[in-house]
Order: structure tokens, then C-alpha cells, then sequence
């Protein structure tokens, strides 16, 4: 790290910039990280499992001013320049990266954008840092493996750490910083399984996930749901590596309703769910017991719901969620492939 900093150092009567962003998929989590053990470190309780979405991205591109041009770091998210808590979540990233690299004089102009709704239980969060952390490191210099880019994706965001990888992915709890690392389980051509997304709200969270995380401890359900998890994890692995949607569909469901069950009893109460959210929850299971349509829901810290299915039944699946009138719209994805650069420049 130290080499890279003086390296840095020695190119400071030029602008160093990213002339090939990268663009992360976000993800969606078949076993759910919720609550942390260290939140300085962004550590959680348990391990997690999660499917990189091929179709669900964000594009970042960062331009660290080594000529000492701005005075303060300059973000702009989808359009419209960051501030308030927002922008300091990305500018404590960015100090992050600045510390890694040896140098803390360079400000950085960043640009992102997401081709999908922020905030909103989509895990904008996960493909925003894993995308920034990607950008941020290689503008300034720093040669580092997926590993360690993913220990330091979750510093900004935790579930940023497995979209690091694409495919399906499993983020280990581990000890420290250096532990606490997602790594593949199998690439994104493992399993064409499709992640139908029944959106029901695009309008920002009131509450963020990173505050939320922070009252898992309060509810008194907490540690039975962690207890769980780690019964579950094998079950899960073992039905991603058969390719079994009959096996893995209750087991994401199971947890799902756990997390949120932690949620809603928290102090204070997290309610992410809305009336759209039960009615396509009820339409799933009466798809499924009725009429055997193998389709199975989670949800993640927001109202929407992400619908899990094989691609022969997908068409299908999108036909009935248009007679239900809380879906304002649907989002389909496959799995995806790691962070990787594009030709796509943002400015």
C-alpha cells in the first residue's frame, strides 16, 4: 500500500483519471445480512448468500485531481450533485481509499448512475460501492485482487462486498477486516435462475439500511434468526449446487420473513412492507398451492419484492403480476458477472 502512495505522489502535475469505468450488479440475497458486531468494520452477525443481478447495475467513474484543482470532493449520483448524508457516506469511502493509498490531499470528482431505482430495496447500495470501490482504487493507483476489494466494498456498504463477484456468491462473517470477505461460490453460468422484480415503490426509504442495521440488536428475536441462519447456510449452498429451486425457494422465504420479523420488532419498529407488498406476497403462495407455479419470494429491507423462478416459467410470472394493481412495474434479471470495467465513460 505504502509503494502505491509514494508511487501516486511522484504524479501530481497531471490529473490521474479513470478512463474505463467500472459497472457492478447489484444483488439480491437469498440469505440476508442484517445487523453487524462491529459497526466501525461493517462485520455481521452471520454469513450471507446472494446472487449477483446481471441486468441491475451502477456505473461510476472517478477522477482523483492530483493538480490540486478542487477544494473538496465533488459527487454527482443519477444526474444531481450529492449532499448531506448522502455524499459524507461516499466522501468517508473515498477517505477510505485516500488512506489505503498513502496520500490524503487528492479530492476526487465522482459520477454515478444507477439504470435502477435507489433506496429502495433494491440493494443500490451493494453495486454503488462495489462500483466506486472498484473506480476509486485503480484511478489511484491501488493493484489489489477481489478479495481485498471486497473487504473494502463493505466498509462502505456491506452486502457491496459479494457484488464484487458475479454469480452466486457467499460473504463470510469472518474475525477482522481481513476475514470478513465475500468469494464465489459458482459463476453467474452456474444456473440461469431469473429474479423477477415486483416493484411497488421507487420513492426513497425512510429509514436506510445502514440506520437499520443498528437496531437489530434491540429486537428480541435477533439471535433466534441468527441461530437459524447458520443451520440454513449448507442447506442453501447445497441447493444452489444442485440447482434446486424446490429446495432453496422455502429456505429464502423462511429468511426473508425472519429478517423482516426482526425488523418489525425492533426498537423503534422498521415497517418497509405496504399494502402492495402483502398482496403480492398472498398472490405468490396462491400461484404456487393453486396452481403450481414454482415461484418463490424475499424481500430485502424495502417494500418491494424480488420473485424467484426458472426461465420457463418467467413469462408466465410476468402475465399475473400485471392483473395485481399495487405493481407499478416489473424489473427482470438473471445472474451477472464481477465488477468489471466498460468503455462507457460518465464525463
Amino acid at each position: 500500500m505504502g509503494r502505491a502512495g509514494e508511487r501516486i505522489g511522484l504524479c501530481n502535475v497531471q490529473r490521474r483519471r479513470l478512463s474505463r469505468p467500472p459497472r457492478a450488479g447489484s444483488n439480491i440475497a437469498f440469505i440476508k445480512y442484517w445487523g453487524v458486531a462491529d459497526p466501525r468494520l461493517n462485520i455481521p452477525l452471520n454469513n450471507s448468500i446472494s446472487m449477483t443481478l446481471g441486468a441491475l447495475h451502477t456505473t461510476t467513474t472517478v477522477e482523483w485531481d492530483v493538480a490540486g484543482r478542487l477544494s473538496a470532493d465533488e459527487i454527482t449520483i443519477d444526474g444531481e450533485r450529492a449532499a448531506g448524508p448522502k455524499a459524507e457516506r461516499v466522501i468517508c469511502h473515498l477517505d477510505l481509499i485516500r488512506h489505503l493509498a498513502g496520500d490524503r490531499r487528492f479530492r476526487a470528482c465522482v459520477v454515478s448512475r444507477n439504470n435502477f431505482p435507489m433506496a429502495s430495496g433494491i440493494a443500490s447500495s451493494a453495486s454503488a460501492f462495489a462500483a466506486l470501490t472498484v473506480a476509486a482504487c485503480t484511478a489511484i493507483g491501488l493493484s489489489l485482487d477481489r478479495t481485498r476489494l471486497s473487504a473494502i466494498a463493505r466498509r462502505g456498504s456491506g452486502s457491496a462486498s459479494r457484488s464484487i463477484f458475479g454469480g452466486y456468491v457467499e460473504w463470510e462473517r469472518g474475525n477482522d477486516d481481513a476475514t470478513s470477505v465475500a468469494r464465489q461460490l459458482f459463476p453467474a453460468e452456474h444456473w440461469a435462475l431469473r429474479d423477477v422484480v415486483a416493484v411497488i415503490s421507487t420513492a426513497e426509504k425512510a429509514v436506510s439500511s445502514q440506520n437499520g442495521h443498528a437496531l437489530a440488536l434491540t429486537s428480541p428475536f435477533n439471535a433466534a434468526r441468527v441461530d437459524a441462519v447458520y443451520t440454513m447456510l449448507q442447506e442453501v449452498r447445497n441447493a444452489i449446487a444442485l440447482r434446486e429451486l424446490e429446495r432453496l425457494g422455502p429456505l429464502i422465504e423462511q429468511d426473508a420473513l425472519a429478517m423482516h420479523a426482526v425488523m418489525m420488532t425492533s426498537r423503534p419498529s422498521l415497517l418497509y412492507w405496504q399494502p402492495g407488498t402483502l398482496e403480492v406476497l398472498h398472490a405468490v403462495r396462491r400461484w404456487r398451492e393453486e396452481d403450481g407455479l414454482p415461484v418463490y419470494f424475499t424481500i430485502d429491507a424495502g417494500p418491494n419484492v424480488h420473485l424467484l423462478c426458472e426461465p420457463a416459467f418467467e413469462r408466465e410470472l410476468l402475465r399475473r403480476l400485471q392483473t395485481l394493481s399495487s405493481v407499478r412495474t416489473v424489473i427482470t434479471s438473471g445472474p451477472g458477472g464481477d465488477a468489471e470495467v466498460i468503455d462507457q465513460h460518465l464525463f
